[in-house]
């Protein structure tokens, strides 16, 4: 059997307090196999990206399990859900969240310095080539178009060598070309690194490049697909 570098069991998940408390996971179950492309589709406030902050330990459960690469985050430290989300998990988000006063390389070697890497600017730079901007290395995020700003957020996010990559509307500011640019850039480096890939999106035809999709309405999972090993191939 597959591993499953991703098992959620039972989680629920409030936010806000009293009357505008929120109830946004009910119960949610999902396993996620090594290697594997899942999108997660459904309706706007139906908990998809809430589902994202879970996996990656961005925000703690009031009940249920979260079991991430074999480790239980439940009871942990920030300090420590911080460490482990730096060596294990790589996000991508939707509005880049680059850092505007530091370069290119700036950004990407930020994460390696926070984790003491013994060569943060090498391995920047040779993730920014990588993701074909090794001749805008020393512009800040002002002087780069949208789809250059969401490459260097993706070699931020690869630059660790996280076992899972995690992406919430990865091409939402981005026109369709711009789009399907970048969205080939993170299947092709996903699969390239084995790595486990989980997105977010409304773009149907970005979630049918998934090995699987996962429908989620109203904080529930309504369809989940048994998970996969792989990746599935690109549609022509």
């Amino acid at each position: 059997m597959t591993e499953a570098v991703i098992a959620l069991k039972n989680v629920s998940l409030t936010l806000g307090e009293g009357a505008s408390s929120v109830h946004v996971l009910k119960g949610v179950s999902l396993d996620v196999a090594s290697g594997e492309a899942t999108g997660i589709v459904g309706p706007s406030g139906s908990g998809k990206s809430t589902l994202l902050m879970v996996l990656a330990g961005l925000e703690r459960v009031d009940s249920g399990t979260v079991r991430i690469a074999g480790e239980l985050l439940n009871g942990k430290s920030e300090d420590q859900i911080a460490s482990f989300r730096g060596r294990n998990i790589g996000i991508v988000f939707q509005s880049f969240h680059l850092i505007p006063n530091m370069t290119a390389l700036e950004n990407v070697a930020v994460p390696l310095e926070l984790a003491g890497h013994e060569n943060p600017f090498g391995v920047a730079a040779r993730e920014l080539e990588a993701v074909g901007l090794s001749d805008r290395v020393t512009h800040y995020p002002g002087e780069l178009s949208g789809g250059e700003q969401q490459r260097v957020a993706i070699a931020r996010a690869l630059a660790p060598s996280p076992r899972i990559l995690i992406a919430d509307e990865p091409t939402g500011n981005l026109d369709q070309a711009t789009g399907r640019q970048v969205a080939d850039l993170l299947f092709a480096k996903a699969a390239e690194r084995g790595m486990t890939l989980v997105l977010v999106t409304h773009d149907p035809a970005l979630a049918a490049r998934c090995s699987r999709q996962v429908s989620m309405r109203s904080g529930r999972i309504e369809d989940a697909p048994e998970p996969v090993p792989k990746p599935g191939k690109v549609p022509a």
